[in-house]
């Protein structure tokens, strides 16, 4: 995808973020089903610790420390913070040299692509809190999303140790055929479907292991699943 369509994506999940932090406290004090131990104010005080990071850093061209988030009122700081981290994604060259923690090249827009999803995540957690459907997302904005977790996240979880390597190849499909696969060898199991079950499934936010269609290895399969393969 272009950086202006990560931009575009950014600016309406931001949008829609800012809407729903300024819902009243009896709102924002609701449990976010996907982050436990969360309140609905504390996503918002990660999110603004986030921006704020992401943002020093693009700005710095190297790594700095993420500024921790208040204690209290947090979506109020998030709110605070937002307009000065669209700006600098606004003006960022995304060709630019930049420390971010995805394969080389490593520039700037590598975080275009990162706080689109990032916000894009929080947003389903933020709706999820608030009683609200989840949020519509296009289907290549979600096919983008998978091949982040798929072929940045889950490589890097592995390698973290994070997540134990599964041994043997795992393939996931989505519906149209585009596949990615984890482990190495001879493929032992694969996980199929749909783009939008697949992108939130990644995510934890929607169970993959009861929407998608699994061959093969089943329990491999369900470890992967487990994994966790991202963040």
């Amino acid at each position: 995808m272009l950086p202006e369509r990560y931009l575009a994506e950014l600016a309406n999940h931001l949008r829609a973020l800012e809407t729903l932090a300024r819902q009243p406290e009896s709102v924002l004090g609701r449990s976010v089903p996907a982050c436990p131990g969360w309140t609905l104010d504390a996503l918002f005080g990660h999110v603004g610790s986030i921006e704020r990071w992401a943002a020093a850093v693009v700005r710095a061209g190297k790594y700095v420390e993420e500024q921790a988030p208040p204690a209290g009122n947090a979506a109020a700081w998030f709110l605070e913070g937002a307009p000065d981290f669209l700006a600098t994604m606004n003006s960022l060259d995304p060709a630019a040299p930049c420390w971010n923690f995805g394969p080389p090249p490593r520039t700037a827009g590598f975080w275009l692509r990162r706080q689109a999803h990032e916000h894009a995540i929080h947003l389903v957690d933020a709706h999820q809190a608030s009683g609200l459907p989840d949020p519509e997302f296009a289907e290549d904005f979600m096919f983008d999303g998978v091949d982040e977790a798929l072929a940045m996240f889950a490589p890097r979880q592995i390698r973290l140790q994070r997540m134990a390597d599964p041994g043997r190849a795992v393939t996931f499909r989505v519906n149209d055929g585009a596949a990615w696969t984890i482990g190495n060898g001879a493929v032992a199991a694969s996980i199929t479907a749909a783009p939008r079950e697949m992108y939130l499934g990644l995510w934890g936010r929607s169970s993959l292991s009861d929407t998608a269609v699994l061959d093969g290895d089943a329990d491999l399969a369900l470890r992967v699943i487990r994994g966790p393969l991202t963040p």
